[in-house]
């Protein structure tokens, strides 16, 4: 097993890009390759960082919070009063945690989420929450191997599934009305959830 393989077996696998990589496997060969530090995983925290010296022998850092800070872990949850089916969170979620379909009220499976919070900065509604779900407990106390090892089949098995898409054989429309329909979409949601209320 390559250095790269063995670093990428310690880290959480939640591939939220906070360490400034596209995903883990990147962060892992960049520690190897030795152009990035051992301390820029947030969701690992300290005791993810003292598994990556000492699977590198580099020495011990502490965590640098310019790529955030070790907390609690989270998962996300879709307001259903606000989803207007736009898809973007699906889209955005490396694990394949969020099920929905255009125009539909789109989910989050708990038990799937990460928690890298990906999908946030997409929603153009801003109808999608964290809740903490392990109370005090950070880093790897707050996660564990399984839940490691589900998100890195997930990760891989998107990850493939995206390689297999074919390429459209017609041109890509950029959609200059999509701002305008998503508007639409919060007005309509905004109407109903006013009428709700009224009954």
């Amino acid at each position: 097993m390559s250095l790269a393989e063995q670093l990428l077996a310690v880290l959480p696998q939640t591939q939220c890009t906070r360490c400034g990589y596209p995903d883990c496997a990147a962060y892992a060969s960049a520690i190897a390759d030795q152009e990035a530090a051992i301390n820029q995983c947030p969701p690992g925290g300290d005791e993810g960082m003292h598994r990556l010296a000492a699977v590198s022998g580099h020495p011990p850092l502490p965590l640098n919070p310019a790529f955030g800070t070790e907390g609690p872990r989270h998962v996300v949850w879709i307001d259903e009063n606000w989803c207007i089916g736009c898809t973007l969170c699906i889209e955005a979620c490396p694990v394949d945690a969020i099920l929905g379909t255009h125009k539909r009220m789109h989910t989050v499976m708990e038990n799937e989420c990460t928690g890298c919070e990906l999908c946030l900065p997409v929603c153009p509604v801003d109808c999608m929450h964290l809740e903490n779900v392990s109370g005090e407990l950070t880093g790897w106390a707050a996660w564990s191997a399984p839940l490691a090892d589900q998100a890195r089949e997930r990760y891989a098995r998107r990850s493939q599934r995206l390689k297999e898409i074919p390429p459209a054989a017609a041109p890509v429309v950029v959609d200059t009305h999509k701002q305008d329909r998503i508007e639409a979409a919060l007005a309509r949601a905004k109407a109903q959830l006013g009428s709700d209320s009224s009954r």
